[in-house]
């Protein structure tokens, strides 16, 4: 019961404190206000990012050539030693006959169709292939050697070389997204840190009266961590406000793509909800840290 009231009673004070020392708080807030909106912008740019190379790895197609003088039995036994590779899953192995190649061909140009229109099936030079998508794209080169093994298989295309550097690149993006956003995380801790020990030690007075009266340090601390608390939820307000009606006036600007088509953009809802949550998390935790940070290290109490 003791503890409730004490910790009623910090609320309340660090209520007050915020109030009571407007200017200060309010810089404190704008710092938390101005890093969190970068914060915002660098999160939903590197979910994009991932969002986007993810789809694209998934697109990334193993094209096994089949022998011409293989039956259909043989065919199927190929199949069976592609679904046997670890790297492979059932619903991500396709098999494509000639002929629908040939129509899809002579459908896509007039030069073809001249050309290709009177072939019989035997006479097509054009082979069956099996269209073949893997787990992880990293073991791509590994799985397309494996298959290129199999009894049958004349030989494999994926992009080779071209697919391993893209796989690099994108992988380089992803870690430097994830360290921009862990940096500025820290960054904007330290910023209210270094905020919230002036307006501390602005009231050093104060904390000294407290002790005279016979508080405890830890009575003392959890009025300032409250009211970090309290900063960090004021301060990622407008920065959840920035993100919620700026992203979803981007998505309908652009029409849910980024500049070309396949660029495609994460629908606003929940995607903005979550990052509004994570903002006020960051928030929170920042302005508690911060506040914890500069009373134990800078007035040692």
């Amino acid at each position: 019961m003791k503890a409730l009231r004490i910790f009623s009673r910090s609320i309340r004070d660090s209520f007050k404190s915020v109030f009571r020392n407007f200017s200060l708080s309010l810089a404190s807030i704008s710092c938390i206000t101005i890093t969190l909106i970068v914060v915002a912008v660098s999160i939903v740019l590197s979910y994009s990012v991932n969002t986007f190379t993810e789809s694209i790895e998934k697109d990334v197609t193993i094209v096994a050539f089949i022998s011409n003088d293989k039956s259909e039995e043989d065919i199927k036994d190929i199949e069976k030693h592609i679904l046997a590779l670890d790297n492979v899953h059932k619903k991500n192995v396709k098999y494509r006959d000639k002929m629908d190649i040939s129509d899809e061909m002579m459908q896509s140009s007039e030069v073809f169709k001249g050309i290709m229109q009177d072939w019989t099936k035997e006479e097509s030079p054009i082979q069956n292939t099996y269209q073949v998508k893997v787990d992880d794209i990293e073991k791509i080169g590994d799985t397309a050697k494996e298959i290129e093994k199999i009894d049958g298989i004349t030989s494999v295309k994926y992009g080779a070389g071209m697919v391993e550097q893209m796989v690099q690149v994108f992988d380089t993006v992803r870690k430097f997204c994830i360290i921009l956003v862990v940096a500025l995380v820290i960054v904007t801790a330290f910023l209210i840190a270094n905020t919230i020990k002036i307006t501390i030690f602005s009231r050093k007075r104060e904390i000294e009266i407290m002790r005279l009266v016979g508080a405890s340090n830890t009575n003392i601390k959890i009025p300032f961590i409250l009211e970090g608390l309290l900063l960090g939820i004021l301060g990622s307000i407008i920065p959840i406000i920035v993100t919620i009606l700026g992203y979803a006036k981007i998505y309908e600007h652009f029409n849910g793509h980024l500049f070309v088509s396949f660029i495609t953009l994460i629908k606003p809802y929940p995607f903005v909800i979550y990052i509004s949550l994570i903002l006020v998390a960051i928030g929170m935790v920042v302005g508690m840290f911060g506040s914890w940070r500069a009373v134990r290290k800078y007035l040692k109490i």
